[in-house]
Parts: structure tokens; sequence; C-alpha cells
């Protein structure tokens, strides 16, 4: 068994592993247990009670963090010549269509969002073996096909972020940074919270929500009991 390092037994005395912490506790804990000498980010994580593979209990959606990521999130939008000066009033970094498509085949993936329109979406067809496996590419579930461009490129940056159930039942999802005050951290896990709760598939039985966790990044893991959170 690996021993531990001076740092690495100072966090383990922080907190009992396994046991399952009010979710105000747990966003003081993250805190406190990050060892990071950046500001790490706050990392979500539920596993849900439901089988992904099949489409009926596929678990997706958006929600607005009330205090943001703390992240700053680079937008693309491709729209058509008329919108760009909305994009770009709205904080767009990079506003265009075809010469941004090209750049993109080439391989360029600088961005954390893509923002298009409905009448676009043809011409990122061809993207979709670039994007896809990114998790870039737009759709009209989360937000980012649509017409009103601008109004899409100000929730992202205010905050509004997607998220989806991976092949093993968990979401994962950036809701902060340790810098965030305890407070701040509690409310944007309560409201992720709150959407995947509303969220549960029909045809999912049994119990929804197995486990929660908040760490940090390269931070251990703090689980918290699911009925901690406010409604």
């Amino acid at each position: 068994m690996a021993k531990l390092t001076k740092k690495q037994k100072a966090v383990s005395e922080k907190f009992e592993k396994g046991f399952e912490y009010n979710i105000s506790d747990a966003s003081r804990l993250v805190k406190e247990t990050s060892t990071s000498k950046f500001d790490a980010s706050v990392d979500f994580a539920v596993r849900l009670g439901v089988d992904p593979r099949k489409a009926n209990q596929m678990v997706r959606g958006i929600v607005s963090l009330p205090h943001g990521t703390g992240k700053e999130t680079r937008v693309l939008v491709l729209c058509t010549p008329d919108k760009e000066q909305e994009a770009k009033d709205a904080g767009a970094d990079f506003v265009g269509l075809d010469d941004y498509i090209e750049k993109i085949q080439e391989g360029w993936t600088d961005i954390d969002v893509i923002i298009t329109m409905p009448q676009v979406m043809a011409k990122l067809g061809k993207l979709g073996k670039v994007l896809g496996p990114r998790g870039l590419m737009p759709n009209p579930k989360s937000g980012t096909v649509t017409p009103e461009v601008g109004k899409a490129v100000k929730e992202v940056k205010a905050g509004k972020i997607d998220f989806k159930v991976d092949k093993y039942g968990i979401i994962h999802a950036s809701i902060a940074k340790v810098s965030f005050d305890t407070d701040k951290i509690k409310e944007n896990a309560n409201e992720i919270f709150h959407t995947i709760n509303k969220l549960k598939p029909t045809a999912a039985k049994g119990t929804y929500v197995l486990s929660v966790y908040l760490s940090s990044t390269m931070g251990p893991g703090i689980k918290v009991d699911p009925k901690s959170f406010e409604i």
C-alpha cells in the first residue's frame, strides 16, 4: 500500500471517507481538502439508478447556476451575417461561419461551447466526427441551436451549463471554484441537484439518486447525503 505524503495525510484527517456529509459541510470540506496551487474547480458527480443504454432512461438537461462556474467559457457563434453583431455584443469570443467551419475541419477546437442557428445546422453535419467526441456539437435540447444567439451567449457566459448521464449512469459537472464562498458552492450544488431530480425518467425504477459526491481538482471525493439538499 502506497505511503501517504504529509499533505495527503493532513487532508485525510479532515474528513471521514465514505461518510455522508450534509451539503453545507461537504461544501466547506471540498474547499478545505483542496491541495492544488491553482484555483481548482469544484466538481459535482451524481450516480443515478438508470440504464443510459435505453433511450427512455437517458437523463440530459441544462441548468443556470446562480453564481456561475467561475470558469471563463469560450463561446463560438456560427451564424448568418445579420446575426454577427448581436453575437459580438452579447460577448461571444468568436463569431463567423464558413471560415470557422473550415478551421474546425482542420482540427481547431479551442472553444468550450458552440452556439448556432437552426438554418445553419445543415452545414455542421460534416463536423460531427470532430465535435461529437468532444461534446461540442450544438443541440436544441441544450439551448445551443436557437435563432436568439445573443440571448444564448449571455446565458452561457452567466453560468448556464448542460449535462448528460454517461454510459456508467453518472453525471459529472464543474459547478464552482474552490475560491467561492461555501454558501455559493452549496447554492450551485442545490440548483443542479434539483434540476437532475426533476428529470427522473418514468421508465426508471427503484432508487433514482444512488450517490452524490463533491470534489476539487486533484482533491478527494466528499460523499453527500442526497436528503440534505434544500427544497
